[in-house]
């Protein structure tokens, strides 16, 4: 009989919007460089297929009221998502196909350390400090919604200053196109969360700032970095 060495963790879950159900998170697949004012602001303009970078599981901070600031970065940068929560899986799939396997959207907050990216990226390294660190994602309650995705505002504010505002329409790739894309490089399965970008506008926040973000018809999200 297999025994585990130790009590293995529990899994990271999401609440459900309306419900006492929760989300289990098996992956978070995030997009680079997704809507094109952003991707000027960070040194690219083409429509260059989407990149993707992937964050742990327990990587969620599921409706923080606060968010520890984390060691080893003096930049520490937010970054407002539309994030799918996906019920079900596959690989290769067609834009249609894929849109058929979110279950909902919640407001994510990608958290970067800024001087960390910068560096890797000026060696050519991976982003794995920059970006997968933990409580790196700050999330609100996954919204069921089947049908087409949200296309509204997105936006976030420090302090009660607006830094970020777009509209999901904006996307250089749709969600639906996210999701498909993902499924070329990996089999997608019920549970995986997918970040699907961030609008211009992207700033640093240090302890005691107060971060508020917003996506119409999906939710809103803050917390307080300590």
């Amino acid at each position: 009989m297999m025994t585990y060495t130790f009590p293995p963790p529990a899994r990271p879950v999401v609440p459900v919007e309306g419900s006492s159900d929760v989300f289990p998170v098996r992956r978070i697949l995030c997009v680079g460089r997704n809507y094109a004012a952003h991707a000027r602001e960070m040194g690219d303009d083409a429509r260059d297929p989407p990149f993707f970078f992937a964050k742990p599981a327990d990587a969620v901070a599921p409706l923080p009221t606060t968010v520890p600031y984390p060691s080893a970065t003096s930049d520490l940068h937010h970054e407002i998502e539309l994030v799918a929560a996906l019920k079900a899986g596959g690989e290769n799939l067609t834009p249609e196909q894929a849109i058929d396997l979110v279950f909902g959207y919640a407001v994510g907050v990608d958290l970067t350390r800024r001087d960390l990216q910068a560096a890797a990226k000026a060696k050519s390294h991976p982003w794995e400090a920059a970006k997968a660190f933990d409580a790196s994602a700050p999330i609100s309650a996954i919204r069921p919604i089947s049908g087409p995705p949200p296309q509204g505002a997105i936006f976030l504010s420090v302090n009660g200053v607006e830094r970020q505002r777009g509209q999901i329409a904006d996307m250089i790739w749709n969600v639906a196109e996210v999701i498909a894309q993902a499924s070329q490089l990996w089999r997608l399965e019920a549970g995986d969360l997918i970040f699907t970008g961030t609008p211009e506008g992207v700033g640093a926040i240090v302890r005691g700032d107060r971060v508020e973000g917003e996506v119409e018809g999906v939710g809103k999200l803050s917390f307080t970095v300590v």
